[in-house]
């Protein structure tokens, strides 16, 4: 069996990993991949993300992905980032008669569209935030001022896992308002806003991934968005990640499944987009029980990087019967090891940054068991392997428990080297902390 899996991070690196293990996949293709994904699959150097801006060129992009596909005979594409989903990507190589895992367009709102989900929730009574949208900024100026802080500011469309701001004081929410709706700082996602009110609670990520009428659940797991210690500071793509998470109980996931995923994948069909793909659902442990901080529409980077070295099942398969409508005769074994992933950044992250600086002491992880790195922003210059974006490396540690892999993943981190590089010391900080 061919397959292509479509991005260039950390999270496409591991879904190419993972599929490499399955006795199914005879030959991998990554568009358009990067350095450590070129060890396992072949890299094509078409791009179907944020580096392109235009929607008419992200557009003729797919198309050409797509043709590619048809001309390699492709049985499987698997798609990681968000762009080429709210694109239309999946709708785009079914018109073909090509196998694809995502959602459709209609279907991908679910994170293309904050107002979308929020509505959509709102109609099904799904439990969430209460929340306002709004597309001019005096209107939502007056909204904060008058509803006070803390308070969530978001753009509606999608801004890299980056358009959430948490303001603590009424000056953040305007400030980060005017960066949004005036000055545009996330392009035309930024032409909506969802204003929240602030949850209090823990926050988990739990992955569906479903065939619009069936699902399958993964373990639940919890990312670090702020760039800092004891989450501080703005937010990032993600700064790490850990599972098991204490937080999110069997029955907290039993609650999420009842109130969250089976209502939503209903409405779905009811509105007749049905959702295929993975359902990230993103959720705050709150004193009522689970609710939704938002969903997206593909796996979560960097819980994709901790999640898919526990699956002892074959993906390829998984992701099969999940294009055939069949998910319900498939059963997800998940290691019950513990597994830490901690990111390491450029200076400057997740602001502009400098790129083009050598990477040393990868050498020195070959061959360690239960240590893996995955290369998020890598490039090669002149022979050698060096910088080439925010997030640089993922290095993933497993462990039979949580201090174990949170150990041995600092330990991997400590024999890299690049000027510049920043990682969070404290990931799997909350599971870890002295219980009261």
């Amino acid at each position: 069996m061919k397959v292509l899996v479509v991005g260039k991070g950390g999270r496409e690196h591991a879904l190419v990993w993972k599929l490499a293990q399955s006795p199914q996949v005879g030959k991998l293709y990554a568009a358009p991949g990067n350095p450590g994904i070129a060890q396992l699959a072949e890299c094509v150097d078409i791009r179907v993300d944020t580096s392109i801006t235009q929607p008419e060129k992200l557009r003729a992009e797919i198309l050409r992905l797509r043709d590619f596909a048809l001309a390699q005979h492709i049985d499987l594409t698997v798609v990681g980032p968000d762009d080429p989903l709210a694109a239309g990507i999946v709708d785009c190589f079914r018109e073909k008669g090509l196998k694809i895992f995502g959602p459709t367009q209609a279907a991908a709102r679910l994170e293309s569209s904050k107002a979308f989900a929020k509505e959509l929730m709102a109609s099904i009574g799904v439990p969430t935030a209460t929340h306002r949208t709004f597309t001019h900024s005096a209107e939502a100026a007056a909204y904060v001022r008058a509803q006070g802080a803390p308070i969530v500011v978001k753009a509606s469309g999608l801004a890299a896992g980056k358009g959430a701001v948490v303001a603590r004081t009424e000056e953040e929410a305007l400030e980060a308002l005017a960066q949004i709706m005036d000055q545009r700082i996330f392009g035309s996602s930024g032409a909506e806003v969802v204003i929240e009110e602030y949850m209090e609670g823990e926050e988990v990520s739990l992955f569906a991934l479903c065939d619009g009428e069936h699902y399958q659940l993964l373990a639940p797991a919890q990312d670090h968005k702020a760039i800092g210690e004891g989450d501080t500071g703005p937010n990032t793509g993600g700064m790490g990640a850990y599972t098991p998470t204490p937080a999110m109980t069997p029955g907290l996931v039993a609650q999420a499944e009842e109130r969250i995923i089976r209502p939503v994948l209903a409405e779905m069909r009811k509105r007749d987009c049905p959702f295929e793909g993975v359902l990230y659902c993103g959720l705050m442990l709150t004193a009522q029980g689970p609710k939704v901080v938002e969903f997206n529409a593909r796996f979560g980077d960097p819980e994709t990087q901790v999640l898919l070295p526990l699956i002892k099942t074959d993906l390829a398969e998984v992701f099969l019967a999940a294009c055939d409508h069949r998910l319900d005769q498939v059963r997800i074994e998940m290691s019950p090891q513990a597994a830490v992933c901690v990111a390491l950044a450029s200076a400057g992250y997740p602001g502009p940054v400098k790129n083009g600086f050598e990477i040393t002491g990868l050498e020195s992880l070959d061959g360690k068991e239960e240590l893996l790195v995955f290369h998020a922003g890598t490039a090669l210059s002149q022979g050698k392997l060096v910088t080439a974006g925010g997030r640089v490396l993922n290095i993933t540690a497993l462990a039979d428990d949580l201090p174990g892999a949170v150990a041995r993943a600092y330990e991997g981190v400590g024999r890299v080297r690049f000027e510049g590089a920043y990682c969070r010391r404290d990931i799997a900080h909350r599971a870890l902390k002295p219980k009261k």
